[in-house]
């Protein structure tokens, strides 16, 4: 790897043909002959403090490579003007565009860019590849989707997720805080009042679209595979709600897609846990090399898919490592699979000639769900699922025998079966469960439907109560290797609290015993090999720590009155960058409530708190959101208070009765 000087240009403005100026922070490599390409990372999560940290972790380093970092600010977001108008909207896609097109158009510039990102930024460099720009020639995504509707945190086959309403009470949040002025002027306080008084009611505008319309059709690059035509990477963890993304990608574009899974929370692998970490530096240089400088690196005998199968980890307050292994395949095929079905005893076997019969009812307490973990995760800790034991006595619960052979599967699980309600409407859970011979569960892979959405998502069916349907519902996608003296578990319920929320009435499901089938994704053909970790163990910088931040997560039953609460504590501490002098807290607080017998007792508070600061200017957001329910509607309804240096200066109220439809 050749090394060059950089240098950082703190903030340059992108002026788009509006008139509307971007704000980007550069690492800029020496000029090359010839120019040198670019990556841009296009965000709306400040780059001063909220991605500072791992911005300042990579794009020194492939400038170093000679690799200019393109970092900007989206609309209305950080130090750029205006106001942001949603997410992945028309007008954010093609600020991104022309953003590539000003790269491009710079004097030191060779002509070709990629595009990076995870999370938002991943989403957004799947769904502005797909638009075509010219000099756009490959793309990194990371912990993406490419199904905005059914792989994302609003709804997951039509299951409501509470993760929309923790989101929309987030980016409410992130919205409120005020641009720099070290960056912008005087003219903060006004860019500042302008965006409170302009930000979009996010939880309004998803809530109207409970069913996969235009709306989420929009940036589901899945509605177009085959028209794909930039070379992606995409990259996930096994321990976050992204996890489905990299196959769908290699199966629906085997041409222009390579995939890598690793045991990772929602980080890059150069610094996400739980370990193995992969060196996410290396594998991008060689990425951007290829694509953006021609290099003749061999690139294209990198296997389509590339997995950690995880072996047998056990649920631990903190996952610092996961034992497991990784495998390339070369192609991906529909795999082989595993069928099983209960047999006489109602063990999960392969079929033989001796089925179980009749059928089992099926109606969990409301409160069966609490050690799911969170939808994406930051830390291996009690964000990601614990002992399933808790959720398990609220399910019905089907065993294999002990296990004389390990078993391995790669890829979606797939559950069939058949069922009857009295209700018209109705969710339904489905947990695989690794079972260890202590007893310890590890949730391997789940899924959820609303069962209003069993023939598709853009015409939800309500139930005929007493009429029986036949279901299919595919689980996430896993790497696991089953070992011996383990049992398989299957674990149905009706009720995944605080993961899904309810449906208006606590029905209960009639469950066909010899129809219930469970089709496990083979490893097929494969190799075993190693995957680079990185040689820094610590690659983020260190900022000075003005107070520590702390985090916490606790369920509380009130047995009394019969609620249970799900309580979430997140503080970043203050921190205080040691160039630019911004100091930064943020603080979140998550209250989810039900009663254990009573859907419509759902209620949920999020209050999040923003400051920054330095000598001579603080500032503060104070934001609280709200939601509840009716047989009929959502109740949500948010507040936010700014304040400049201790004095109010904005307040805000709104809410919104938004009906129910077919949840």
């Amino acid at each position: 790897m050749t090394n060059r000087n950089f240098r950082v240009i703190e903030n340059e403005w992108i002026v788009l043909k509006d008139g509307t100026r971007l704000s980007a922070r550069i690492w800029m490599p020496e000029p090359a002959s010839g120019g040198v390409p670019a990556v841009l990372e296009f965000l709306p999560y400040r780059k001063r403090n909220s991605t500072a940290p791992r911005d300042e972790s990579t794009y020194p380093v492939f400038a170093a490579a000679g690799i200019a970092g393109v970092r900007v600010d989206i609309r209305g977001c950080g130090e750029s003007d205006g106001v942001i108008d949603g997410e992945y909207t028309v007008r954010e896609l093609a600020d991104a565009v022309e953003v590539i097109e000003w790269i491009a158009a710079q004097n030191w510039s060779n002509g070709n860019v990629g595009m990076m990102g995870i999370s938002w930024g991943g989403f957004n460099a799947l769904q502005v590849a797909a638009l075509k720009p010219p000099a756009l020639k490959a793309v990194i995504s990371l912990s993406s989707t490419v199904d905005r509707y059914n792989d994302d945190i609003h709804y997951k086959n039509g299951a409501h997720l509470s993760a929309q309403l923790s989101w929309a009470a987030t980016m409410n949040a992130f919205q409120s805080r005020s641009p720099d002025p070290d960056l912008v002027g005087e003219r903060w306080r006004d860019m500042w009042l302008e965006r409170l008084e302009g930000e979009p009611f996010f939880m309004d505008e998803w809530l109207s679209h409970q069913r996969r319309d235009d709306f989420w059709r929009h940036g589901s690059i899945c509605e177009d595979f085959e028209g794909f035509s930039i070379p992606a990477l995409v990259i996930a963890g096994w321990a976050d709600g992204y996890r489905n993304t990299p196959l769908k990608a290699v199966a629906g574009m085997p041409e222009m897609a390579w995939g890598m899974i690793g045991p990772w929370v929602h980080k890059y692998p150069h610094f996400a846990d739980p370990k193995p970490r992969a060196d996410f530096h290396a594998e991008a240089i060689s990425w951007w090399r290829h694509w953006l400088c021609a290099e003749d690196n061999k690139l294209e005998n990198t296997p389509r898919l590339r997995a950690y199968i995880l072996d047998g980890p056990r649920p631990d307050r903190r996952r610092d490592t996961d034992p497991g292994y990784w495998v390339a395949v070369d192609r991906w095929d529909v795999p082989d699979t595993l069928v099983l079905s209960l047999d006489a005893s109602g063990r999960l076997a392969q079929r033989n000639s001796s089925q179980a019969q009749g059928t089992a009812l099926l109606r969990s307490p409301q409160d069966t769900g609490t050690a799911a973990g969170e939808f994406f995760t930051h830390k291996p800790d009690s964000e990601m699922a614990g002992d399933q034991r808790v959720d398990d006595a609220g399910s019905l619960t089907f065993d294999s025998a002990v296990l004389a052979e390990g078993c391995v599967v790669l890829g979606q699980p797939l559950v069939r079966l058949s069922l009857s309600s009295d209700a018209a409407l109705a969710n339904l859970a489905v947990r695989l469960v690794d079972v260890h011979p202590d007893g310890v569960a590890t949730r391997v892979s789940y899924g959820v439907l609303n069962l209003a959405h069993r023939n598709g998502n853009a015409e939800p069916e309500p139930l005929k109560p007493g009429e029986t349907v036949a279901i299919e519902l595919v689980l996430d996608a896993c790497g696991y290797r089953f070992a011996p003296g383990h049992r398989l578990r299957l674990s149905l319920s009706n009720a995944y609290w605080p993961t899904i929320l309810p449906p208006p009435r606590d029905a209960t499901l009639t469950i066909d015993l010899a129809k219930l089938q469970l089709e496990l994704p083979l490893l097929g053909e494969h190799r075993r090999i190693e995957i680079p970790q990185p040689s820094n163990t610590d690659p983020l910088p260190r900022y000075e720590v003005l107070t520590a931040g702390s985090s916490g997560r606790s369920v509380e039953r009130d047995l009394q009155n019969g609620v249970t609460h799900y309580r979430v504590h997140e503080d970043t501490g203050l921190s205080r960058h040691p160039d630019n002098g911004l100091c930064m807290r943020d603080t979140r607080q998550e209250v989810w409530s039900i009663a254990s017998d009573d859907p419509l007792s759902l209620t949920a508070e999020i209050r999040w708190t923003c400051s920054a600061e330095r000598e001579g200017w603080r500032t503060q957001s104070r934001c609280t959101t709200h939601l509840s329910c009716t047989a009929t509607e959502w109740l949500i309804s948010e507040r936010v208070e700014a304040l400049d240096d201790g004095q109010k200066v904005f307040e805000r109220e709104r809410s919104a009765r938004i009906p129910r439809d077919h949840m």
